[in-house]
């Protein structure tokens, strides 16, 4: 049985291509590469907000980023 190691965070809801589902403001992950490449491809909902990848045991922030803003005007 594998324990879930890492949670993919935000104040705000999650989105994205490789995430199903919706209003999901944490998502837990056993492995470390595959939670950072979930983290990397999403955003949130509103866009700009931080999404943090987090080692549950420890708590340290292992992954972090700011989506900018989607500018649909360019």
């Amino acid at each position: 049985m594998t324990t879930m190691s890492y949670r993919i965070e935000s104040t705000h809801p999650i989105a994205g291509p490789l995430i199903s589902g919706i209003n999901e403001t944490a998502l837990y992950i056993a492995d470390r590469a595959m939670a950072v490449v979930l983290a990397a491809k999403s955003y949130t909902l509103p866009f700009g907000k931080e999404i943090r990848v987090v080692h549950v045991p420890s708590g340290e922030v292992v992954f972090r980023k700011t989506a900018a803003c989607a500018d649909t005007t360019l």
